[in-house]
C-alpha cells in the first residue's frame, strides 16, 4: 500500500521499550507510592535493561495531571531520582486523560526535527494522592486570623470560625467536572448515552467483557512483559492489577445503582474505569540511535491527531482525532490491526463506535463522504481496558500505547491505533506500525 510522505516517514522515531507499574486501585486512603515513584520504579526499571547510561539520554517528558506539592515539575523530578543526567532536560506536561500520549508526541517532536536522539517519555499519576483542599472562606479566615495581633482579635476571630469554614474540597472530583459546562465526566457519559440510544444492559456486557479479557490476558502472561513489580515502603510486593474483579458478572453490574444521573442514568460504578494510581514510561528512539545502540523496536510513529469538540460530548473524542489520521493515510477501518481506545466509560467507547458508522455524523461532525467501515470489536481493547484495569489519568495514554504495540507483536499485525478522550471536549490519537510485520508504511 503506497501511502502520502509524511514527516514521520522523513525522520522516523521508534518506539524501542516501554514498561509500565502494576494500576493500583485506589482505596479511600492514599496509596503506598506518590507519582514521582511510580515513574521512578518504571523508568529506573527500564534504563536499567537498556545497553547505554542514563546520561545518554537528550530529554524526559512526563504527563501528569496533579503531582504533589513535593513534585512541582515532576517530570524533572522523576528524571534525577532515576538517574539521569543533571544536563539532561526534563518536563511535565498536562492534557487531562491523554497526558501520557502528549508525553510521547512531545518527545517524539524533539526526534523528529533533529533536537534528540533518544527520549524518555510516558505518564505518571496517583489519583489517590490528589489532595483535599480548603475552601475560599477558611482561606479568608487563616489570612484574618494570621493578621490578628492581640489575643482580643484572635478570639473575636475565632468566634466567627463555623463548621462550614472546615468543608473540605476534594481536587478529584472538582476535577473530574467540567468547569465549562458544570458536567462531570460521567454526566458526559450519559448524555453519549441518550444521544446514541445506548441501553444499560448493553453498557455492562462492555464491562464484562473488559474484566474477561483483561483475566485472560492475565491467566497467559501477556502482561508480565510490560509491567515491574513494586515494593513499597513497608516491603510489600506489589506484582499486579489489583482493578480486575475476575467472579464479577452481569447479574452483579446490574444491581449498581447509576452514579451521575440518579435514579434514572445507566452510567454507575461498574461501567466505568476506576481511580488508579500507575505509571508508564516509553523509550523512543532515532534511527540513528537504534543503529548506533543496536537497540531492538517494538514498532514506529505513523502519524497523530489532536482534535477539539463540545466538552459535554467529551467522550467522542477519539472519533474526532482518529478520523482525520486514517483520511490522511487512505486507510479505512478493516486496514487498522489493533485498536486501544481508552475506556473511561463503556458509553462512552460504544458511542465511538456508533458514531464512527453513522453517516449523518461523519457527514456532519466530521466532514466526511460517508461513514468507515465498523471498527471489528476483536480487535479493540483485546487485553480489557481501563473499566477493568483502572485510568490513572496521567499515565493512560502512555499505556495502551505500550500494550498497542505489545498485541501487533503478539498477533502479527501492521497497523494499530490508539486513542483517547479528554475531559474539557478534545480528542488524541496515534498511529503507530510494527515494523516486524513487514510491509511499508
Amino acid at each position: 500500500m503506497s501511502l502520502p510522505a509524511l514527516p514521520w516517514e522523513r525522520r522516523p522515531v521508534y518506539l524501542v521499550d516501554g514498561l509500565r507499574t502494576p494500576f493500583l486501585k485506589a482505596g479511600g486512603a492514599p496509596g503506598p507510592f506518590r507519582a514521582a515513584d511510580l515513574a521512578v520504579a518504571a523508568g529506573r526499571a527500564l534504563l536499567l535493561r537498556q545497553p547505554f547510561e542514563a546520561s545518554a539520554l537528550d530529554a524526559v517528558v512526563l504527563g501528569c495531571v496533579s503531582s504533589g506539592p513535593d513534585e512541582a515539575n515532576i517530570g524533572r523530578v522523576a528524571a534525577l531520582r532515576m538517574g539521569c543526567s543533571e544536563k539532561t532536560p526534563a518536563m511535565t506536561v498536562q492534557r487531562n486523560c491523554a497526558s501520557g500520549l502528549q508525553a510521547v508526541e512531545t518527545g517524539a517532536l524533539e526526534i523528529l526535527c533533529g533536537r534528540a536522539q533518544l527520549v524518555l517519555a510516558g505518564g505518571t499519576e496517583a489519583m489517590s494522592h490528589h489532595p483535599v483542599m480548603l475552601g475560599e472562606k477558611m482561606v479568608a479566615w487563616l489570612a484574618q486570623w494570621n493578621r490578628a495581633r492581640t489575643t482580643g482579635e484572635r478570639l473575636r476571630r475565632l468566634s466567627k470560625l463555623r463548621p462550614a469554614h472546615l468543608a473540605p474540597i476534594v481536587a478529584l472530583l472538582r476535577g473530574l467536572t467540567d468547569p465549562v459546562t458544570g458536567l462531570s465526566m460521567g454526566q458526559t457519559a450519559e448524555e453519549l448515552a441518550e444521544r446514541f440510544g445506548i441501553r444499560r444492559e448493553a453498557m455492562d456486557r462492555f464491562a464484562l467483557r473488559s474484566h474477561r479479557r483483561l483475566l485472560r490476558a492475565r491467566d497467559e502472561g501477556f502482561l508480565r512483559e510490560e509491567s515491574v513489580p513494586l515494593y513499597d515502603g513497608r516491603g510489600r510486593l506489589h506484582l499486579e492489577d489489583t482493578g480486575l474483579r475476575p467472579d464479577t458478572s452481569l447479574e452483579a453490574l446490574a444491581t449498581l445503582h447509576p452514579v451521575f444521573d440518579r435514579p434514572v442514568g445507566k452510567v454507575t460504578a461498574g461501567n466505568s474505569a476506576q481511580i488508579t494510581d500507575g505509571a508508564c514510561l516509553l523509550l523512543l528512539a532515532s534511527e540513528e540511535a537504534v543503529e548506533k545502540h543496536d537497540l531492538p523496536v517494538l514498532g514506529r510513529i505513523l502519524d497523530s491527531q489532536w482534535a477539539g469538540l463540545s466538552p459535554r460530548l467529551m467522550g467522542l473524542g477519539p472519533v474526532h482525532a482518529m478520523a482525520p489520521i486514517l483520511e490522511r493515510r487512505q486507510l479505512d477501518s478493516d486496514d487498522i490491526d489493533a485498536w486501544e481506545i481508552n475506556e473511561a466509560f463503556a458509553a462512552q467507547v460504544l458511542a465511538c463506535l456508533a458514531a464512527w458508522r453513522d453517516e449523518t455524523f461523519c457527514r456532519d461532525e466530521l466532514g466526511l463522504e460517508g461513514p468507515f467501515s465498523p471498527i471489528d470489536e476483536e480487535r479493540l481493547n483485546v487485553d480489557g481496558g481501563a473499566i477493568a484495569l483502572g485510568h490513572p489519568v496521567g499515565a493512560s495514554g502512555a499505556r495502551i500505547l505500550l500494550h498497542l504495540l505489545r498485541v501487533l507483536r503478539r498477533t502479527g499485525g501492521r497497523l494499530g491505533m490508539a486513542s483517547l478522550c479528554i475531559g474539557g471536549g478534545q480528542g488524541g490519537a496515534m498511529l503507530v506500525e510494527n515494523t516486524s510485520a513487514g510491509g511499508g508504511a
